[in-house]
């Protein structure tokens, strides 16, 4: 009985000195509070100098330095250690903050370092609330008691947050000019304009909004656009933000000349012919990039930068500079892969980017493939002002797919068209085939090939298509008057579309279409008639093998259809879900194609090289499934 009398004195002692000591701590920080409030007051005149040496003295002798708040996360509370600092905010606001401010993991060493940080953090929670909207924000202290400890709280109401109320977009110089010539454009720049009234105002919101006007603006034509000035007006009573932006576009800019540096080996007609725009056009940034981008795909360089500087005294002919450096003329690669279509690929590659001093390209290629080997060689010269060059090449291929072998020789020239989004060719190819059927008769084909092909292409990523489309027509043929054993014309047509769903996901059909005019399939290269099956074709059925029957052989026929219809679904930027049905066939008559269809599942990685894909299907006239992949590494 007595000791437990002496434990609830010893108990109610210790509580008593406790208060004591947190007393005398409060009313050595409220002191510690004056000080600084006179310091502030009297930094003003030359007399305050004094005090602020006092105060400054005061901090290090008597309150030890306390954690930074300036970049921070929460400490929460736990079974082990109690938290230091409790936080009281909505939850998204309570997100927003921890991630700007730092608390101290560790107890105050005194109430007056936990004064003068709760201080400050009032203050920097203010200024941030301030970035996301709110401007009147109660922010408030409390003292929660666990365990026999005051823990010091944080309650925070951010109050209504501030919308968007008037916005005044106003330009001047060229472009509000008198006559209203830009009329148009300025009135489908303020109706793009993105931070509308009744939307939340946010400081990184206001900025982004500024930034994207200005490029807008200095997208075409006026190229030393600025903003003269910008204001947000905040009312907090009324929660409300008057936006006000002025912007002088300046004069209208024209592309001048032409300035080259770092080209040291080559001509500079390299650089000139391939320019997208004549000395005398109006500025056009998106011209500029396209010109880049032309320049970048060239094999001769490593590095391009295409750009102007928007000097207001040059606005009537501005030179366009071209900075780059010049790539090695000579390399090898190597590469290996793995394709369902084709197996495992090995592949060695020697390119000259100056051949015979001129600039042309020879490229030299050797690809072993488990179904397919190939060697192929080629010179192609510079493109001229016209966008036009020429191609020469040679190759020799050897194939052993559904138990058909060939040896196909080609030698051939090309005339090459190429812009942003059309591609034609226009080719003179001599083939000589060696053609083993299994099962069946062995044949040598030769044919003189007139073969033109054109492609459009309008997407928006070449890489990761979302919204566009492809399309993609080939016609080529030969005569028996004319080194071929077979006359024959081939015709073929593909297109394929992209559509977005939602923010992330994609639909994709394709639908392609062959037919080759001729009495028979018989004397024509296999190029130039029709299989089906794989990848980017039938998918559930075994490459190339859908087609006529030849022996124990499958060989091309003179008609082919084929589609597919596609849905992915992207779980993450990287990763995603696909879904899809593919169907056609291919024979020597329209009459006698019978559909085959596949379907399936699979998954799609958006790659630093481009989408891989890896697909299971079935087959649904054989019942069995496949697995369809595609993989290549540049070594």
């Amino acid at each position: 009985m007595v000791s437990c009398q002496i434990n609830t004195i010893v108990k109610k002692l210790q509580y008593y000195l406790q208060h004591l000591i947190n007393q005398i701590k409060l009313i050595k920080s409220r002191i510690f509070l004056i000080l600084d409030q006179i310091a502030k007051l009297s930094s003003r005149f030359f007399a305050g100098r004094f005090y602020i040496r006092i105060w400054i003295i005061s901090l290090l002798v008597f309150v030890p330095l306390n954690p930074g708040i300036a970049a921070v996360q929460e400490v929460q509370s736990s079974a082990k250690d109690s938290a230091v600092i409790i936080l009281s905010a909505p939850s998204s606001i309570k997100k927003f903050l921890v991630k700007y401010l730092r608390f101290p993991s560790e107890p105050f060493a005194d109430a007056a370092a936990e004064e003068i940080f709760l201080y400050r953090a009032q203050k920097e929670i203010r200024d941030l609330l301030a970035t996301e909207g709110y401007f009147s924000p109660s922010i408030s202290v409390l003292q929660q008691v666990r365990d026999d400890v005051a823990i010091p709280e944080i309650k925070i109401d951010p109050g209504v947050l501030t919308r968007v109320g008037n916005v005044l977009i106003t330009f001047q110089g060229e472009v509000a000019r008198e006559d209203g010539k830009y009329q148009g454009r300025i009135e489908q720049l303020r109706a793009t304009w993105p931070l509308k009234a009744g939307l939340p105002f946010r400081s990184s919101e206001w900025e982004k909004a500024k930034a994207a006007l200005l490029s807008d603006v200095t997208q075409e034509e006026f190229a030393a656009a600025h903003i003269v000035s910008s204001k947000a007006t905040v009312n907090p009573d009324n929660a409300r933000a008057d936006l006000s932006i002025i912007i002088d576009s300046g004069p209208v800019f024209y592309l001048g000349e032409i300035q080259i540096t770092g080209l040291e080996r080559f001509d500079s007609a390299l650089i000139t012919n391939l320019a997208p725009f004549k000395t005398g056009d109006v500025y056009r940034r998106d011209v500029l990039h396209l010109y880049q981008i032309t320049l970048q795909k060239g094999p001769q360089f490593s590095s391009v930068s295409v750009s102007v500087t928007p000097d207001v005294a040059q606005h009537r002919s501005v030179p366009v500079q071209v900075m780059l450096t010049e790539a090695l003329s000579q390399r090898f690669a190597f590469g290996a892969g793995y394709s369902s279509n084709n197996g495992a690929r090995g592949e060695i590659n020697y390119r000259n980017h100056d051949f015979l001093d001129r600039a042309w390209n020879l490229t030299s290629m050797l690809r072993l493939e488990q179904k397919r080997q190939t060697f192929f060689a080629g010179i192609d010269t510079l493109p001229d002002q016209n966008n036009v060059n020429y191609s020469l090449g040679a190759s020799l291929q050897m194939t052993d797919i559904e138990n058909l072998k060939t040896i196909e020789e080609k030698v051939g020239i090309t005339r090459n068209y190429q812009t942003q989004k059309i591609q034609m060719h226009l080719g003179l190819n001599w083939h000589h085939e060696s053609k083993k059927p299994a099962g069946a008769i062995n044949q040598i084909n030769e044919a003189l090939v007139l073969d033109w092909r054109w492609r459009r292409q309008v997407v928006d990523d070449p890489i990761n298509i979302r919204r566009g489309d492809v399309t993609e027509l080939r016609i080529g043929g030969g005569s028996q008057m004319l080194l071929s054993d077979q006359n024959f014309l081939r015709t073929y047509a593909r297109h394929q579309t992209w559509w977005p769903v939602g923010s992330q996901d994609v639909f994709f059909l394709r639908a392609e279409i062959g037919y080759t005019f001729a009495a028979s399939r018989f004397g024509i290269p296999q190029e130039y008639l029709f299989r089906a099956g794989g990848i980017h074709s039938l998918r559930g059925y075994d490459f190339k093998g859908i087609g006529v029957q030849e022996g124990n052989a499958v060989v091309g026929g003179l008609v082919m259809v084929t589609g597919t219809a596609e849905y992915t679904h992207w779980l993450t930027q990287q990763w995603g879900v696909a879904a899809f049905a593919d169907i056609g066939g291919a024979e020597d008559r329209w009459q006698r194609i019978h559909p085959f269809l596949g379907y399936g599942a699979g998954i799609r990685w958006r790659s630093p090289a481009g989408p891989i894909a890896l697909d299971l299907a079935r087959g649904h006239e054989t019942g069995s499934l496949r697995v369809h992949f595609s993989m290549a590494v540049a070594f």
